[in-house]
């Protein structure tokens, strides 16, 4: 019997690719194992072995830091090398500003026939989809039912999220360099199939006063979702900033008489307390990482 610490001090493999080996994360709090489930939160613990031995591996949590749990979470799009030449290492921007006049731009509408191979799906878009690891997880387990849409305003994340949609091989999911905020109702108003969910993840809080006019959450952009979301279609806000959260929640409950609040699964303070979409962002990963909670809410269309 060999623990993951006794492996790894007798050779070059690093806790990571031997954890990326024995265990993967997915939404719920709980990390299953071989029909065993363990605390995200416990500091170590002992999983399944490699291959079909017997080995029992000891895994210690705080070995890894929250951006290989980022790598842990969606370790099987195996994206870690994939980066193009003509991206090169993409290094982020964390705060824009949506109001500039580089940004005043309305995207231009793509020919969606040649974006997905079936433009007649359901359509998800995911606003400030950030690197497009969240999509591509979905779109490659959704393959032949539903497209997948990022609006992203930060341009070479998505060129690097277009890259590996390319390597993927996937034909239902695509970014756009866009400003949702001025860009949304002329691209999903020409979508020739239903919009069935939008999700609005962890986006920039802009916490000073004077500045959270820069906020996506704006009430012309709530109207063009509720106008173009289909009857039953779903949105999905979050963040791990209360403010933010309840500034998002307000703003969809005063459309009460649209939308309806959802509470699929265990909720606290009428919170969702898990993400109901299968797995979590990369946000969410290095914001519980950091030990901060992350306040969601899901509405339907009535």
């Amino acid at each position: 019997m060999a623990s993951l610490c006794q492996t790894c001090a007798s050779s070059s493999t690093t806790p990571l690719l031997l954890a990326k080996r024995v265990f993967s994360f997915n939404s719920s709090p709980y990390i299953f194992t071989s029909g065993h489930k363990i605390s995200r939160h416990c500091s170590s613990f002992r999983a399944s072995t490699f291959a079909s031995a017997s080995t029992s591996v000891c895994v210690d949590l705080k070995d890894l830091r929250s951006n290989e749990l980022v790598e842990l979470e969606y370790a099987e799009l195996n994206l870690n090398h994939k980066i193009s030449e003509e991206v090169g290492h993409v290094r982020i921007r964390q705060h824009v500003n949506p109001l500039s006049s580089s940004f005043s731009k309305p995207a231009a509408v793509p020919v969606w026939d040649e974006v997905y191979k079936d433009p007649s799906l359901p359509l998800m878009v995911d606003i400030g989809s950030g690197s497009g690891r969240f999509l591509l997880w979905l779109a490659n387990k959704n393959a032949e039912s539903s497209n997948y849409l990022g609006l992203e305003i930060r341009q070479k994340l998505v060129k690097r999220a277009n890259f590996w949609v390319n390597e993927l091989g996937l034909s239902n999911v695509h970014f756009i360099f866009a400003n949702a905020m001025v860009s949304f109702e002329q691209l999903i108003s020409s979508y020739p199939g239903p919009l069935e969910i939008v999700s609005i993840l962890c986006p920039d809080p802009h916490f000073k006063k004077r500045h959270q006019k820069r906020r996506v959450v704006q009430k012309p952009l709530v109207n063009s979702i509720l106008q173009n979301l289909k009857p039953g279609g779903k949105i999905f806000v979050q963040s791990d900033v209360l403010e933010v959260a309840q500034d998002m929640r307000d703003q969809f409950d005063e459309e009460s008489s649209v939308l309806q609040h959802m509470e699929i699964v265990d909720t606290e303070d009428g919170w969702l307390m898990e993400n109901p979409m299968g797995i979590r962002t990369e946000r969410e990963i290095h914001a519980e990482f950091e030990g901060a909670r992350i306040y969601r809410r899901l509405y339907q269309k009535r």
